[in-house]
């Protein structure tokens, strides 16, 4: 059965490639160390499960509104609200079955055959994959470590052509735990209103902040709010990934063609996991400060074992659970030709499994999660080093 060509022409993704590959090693016995997962190590809190199941025994077992049930629209317009200042009212919201599922189907509304999306580099394996599935052209701009792996206006103003639609901006940013500041945003925005474009802001992990404040460009003024899709979710917030609920908050015209996409592919997100998202964004907020806590802590843990490991370097991120070093120096006087090939046999011989740069649109670079317990990263990092020494002395 012959394929179509805009499935032919996806990108597999390295990320559950990785995980993939971690998950047959472990059924073979082999004790492997997974650090390239997207998502919190822990349960979902015992509150939110318990109020979704209450809401499934009260009937929450039905068809909802393809844009999802008025109380999670509720929740999220206070949520912005208490958040950012921002005011949506529920025919600017829509929900639906997880971030990267808004996402897909933003740019289904949004973008037509010849329209440019930029997309700063390194970026989050979907965007290019979902550009090109509405037949729309990925504009990478490169970004590294002297911009702290940040688009600045200078690069975003080269870059613009008489195609250019949309810039996709993620902050915190997947893969680098990079955030933009006030200021970054705001001279960010003033390239975008001068050029008419519309922002695309993936903010999954705004929570995930680590000594400095999360903030979104929709904030910058009401005229940027006009040109700004918000893109949010419960997923990482609150160990949630597999509830699969995600949100857009923008334009109405625009929540008026998601819904209908959405009323004609998938009708509405599941029933109770939209009311466990309710029971989530009315939880005390000493949930999420600690959860901050933890990670930051993490973070700090990771990173200091990661300096351990020679001739690599790395910025430090303020945000998500992602360390995103350069390998480049060690991996060539390792012996190897590229950083994927160093990722394989790391994965077959030490039992580490991370992601390598190249599935976000850099070679020289790895992505190790530090989503796991501070335990198992210790033994991980060891692992890791010790199958770097062990080989530069070999070479």
């Amino acid at each position: 059965m012959e394929l179509s060509q805009r499935v032919q022409n996806l990108t597999p993704s390295q990320t559950l490639a990785i995980t993939a590959k971690a998950t047959e090693l472990k059924a073979q016995g082999v004790d492997i160390i997974g650090l390239g997962a997207g998502e919190p190590d822990f349960n979902t809190p015992d509150e939110i499960i318990g109020k979704a199941f209450e809401a499934v025994k009260d009937g929450a077992t039905k068809y909802t509104p393809a844009a999802g049930i008025p109380e999670l629209k509720s929740a999220i317009s206070e949520k912005m609200m208490r958040d950012h200042q921002l005011e949506y009212e529920p025919a600017e919201i829509f929900v639906a079955s997880g971030a990267k599922h808004v996402l897909y189907n933003v740019f289904q509304a949004l973008v037509d055959e010849g329209d440019e999306v930029i997309i700063p580099s390194p970026y989050w394996v979907s965007y290019t994959e979902q550009v090109k599935l509405a037949d729309g052209t990925p504009v990478l701009i490169h970004t590294d470590e002297s911009t702290s792996f940040k688009l600045t206006p200078e690069l975003l103003k080269e870059n613009i052509t008489d195609n250019t639609k949309i810039l996709m901006l993620n902050s915190p940013n997947n893969p680098t735990g990079m955030v933009y500041s006030k200021a970054e945003l705001e001279a960010i925005a003033e390239v975008v209103l001068d050029n008419d474009l519309i922002v695309v802001a993936d903010e999954i992990y705004e929570v995930l902040v680590y000594d400095t404040e999360h903030y979104s460009i929709a904030s910058v003024s009401e005229e940027m709010k006009a040109r700004t899709v918000v893109i949010n979710g419960v997923s990482k917030s609150h160990a949630m990934t597999g509830w699969r609920i995600g949100y857009a908050c923008g334009d109405k015209a625009l929540i008026k063609g998601l819904t209908g996409l959405a009323s004609q592919s998938t009708s509405n997100p599941a029933s109770p996991s939209q009311w466990a998202a309710v029971a989530a964004y009315g939880m005390d907020e000493g949930f999420l400060t600690e959860f901050n806590e933890t990670f930051k802590d993490r973070r700090d843990h990771a990173y200091a074992l990661l300096e351990e490991i020679p001739h690599t370097t790395c910025i430090k991120p303020d945000g998500a659970f992602y360390l995103f070093p350069n390998f480049k120096a060690c991996t060539v006087k390792m012996g190897y030709e590229t950083v994927d090939d160093f990722v394989k046999d790391l994965i077959e011989e030490a039992h580490v499994a991370v992601v390598p740069g190249s599935a976000f649109g850099l070679d020289d670079n790895i992505r190790i999660s530090y989503s796991t317990s501070k335990e198992m990263m210790t033994e991980a990092m060891t692992r890791m080093k010790n199958f770097v020494t062990e080989r530069l002395e070999g070479v």
